[in-house]
């Protein structure tokens, strides 16, 4: 058994160089806290899983093949494997949970 919390994720996060934190890989599943400064670049490119964010902080627009809509605490946004998608406009700090099933290669 695993237990996290999110206060202790945050702070990990912010003492390391990376903007992604993972915390959890199993086979079927990893997880991480992934977070962007307010006018942040988001280089990401397509992965080769499913993935669902959830929104803890911030705001800004994420683009989902062509799409925006907009990101607040509280969205939880899926995007299918190979699907290009990356956040922009980010006029709040961004911390986003990311979920990747299987885990992310």
């Amino acid at each position: 058994m695993s237990i996290f919390t999110l206060a202790d994720l945050l702070t990990q996060q912010a003492q390391g160089d990376e903007r992604y934190l993972e915390f959890l890989r199993v086979p079927a599943l990893s997880m991480g806290l992934y977070v962007l400064p307010v006018g942040g670049v988001d280089g990401q490119q397509p992965h080769n899983e499913d993935e669902v964010y959830v929104v803890v902080r911030g705001r800004a627009f994420i683009n989902i093949a062509g799409e925006d809509q907009p990101v607040e605490p509280g969205r939880i946004i899926f995007v299918a494997a190979h699907v290009p998608h990356h956040f922009h406009h980010i006029s709040e700090e961004l911390a986003v949970l990311v979920f990747f099933a299987p885990a992310e290669s």
